[in-house]
């Protein structure tokens, strides 16, 4: 079985919406994105970057919140692929890419836990990959109800990781990864 490690949307808006006060879950993702990082990079397991390209958007590219964060700048050789949906999936490729290279087991990492994080393990799922999704490495933000209230981050991301870990993806903490591939 070979594993790789999916970074997603790991891009300075999420920074920015933390700056701002935007009620988030796990301020330590970013610590341990790098860690996940380091530990692929040490074993020689391969490393795929996603980024969100949406133009108009906070996250397009040349806009601010386009740029990738410090802990998850790709290294030379790593391989980027570029989304403007939600899932790592749609239209770029990856699924060819990852057959191409044998890999069959995915760690999926980054922002934003219940959207684009969420759309490609399903995806992933769906498409036959074991999924292995490190909890406490995922950036998730709070959202607004219909209502107008707010469901708070923390709940929103215990669910949708109940969700996932129900029938898509294997949920552990990100110091259980190293055992697990």
């Amino acid at each position: 079985m070979t594993t790789a490690l999916l970074v997603i949307d790991m891009q300075m808006e999420m920074a920015h919406r933390t700056t701002a006060g935007r009620e988030r879950a796990n301020p330590q993702a970013e610590d341990r994105v790098a860690e996940l990082l380091a530990l692929f990079r040490e074993r020689g397991l391969p490393v795929i970057h996603v980024h969100h390209n949406e133009p108009g958007t906070p996250v397009a590219f040349g806009q601010p919140g386009g740029e990738v964060m410090p802990c998850a700048l790709p290294l030379p050789g790593e391989k980027i692929f570029v989304k403007s949906r939600s899932s790592a999936f749609a239209g770029t490729g990856l699924d060819d890419y990852l057959n191409v290279q044998g890999i069959d087991r995915l760690v999926l990492t980054g922002a934003v836990a219940a959207f684009c994080v969420t759309s490609t393990t399903r995806a992933a799922s769906d498409l036959g990959y074991q999924v292995i999704l490190p909890g406490d490495s995922l950036i998730g933000f709070d959202i607004p109800r219909p209502d107008g209230s707010r469901i708070p981050a923390d709940a929103l991301l215990d669910m949708t990781l109940t969700i996932l870990g129900a029938d898509f993806a294997r949920v552990l903490p990100t110091d259980m990864v190293a055992r697990s591939i």
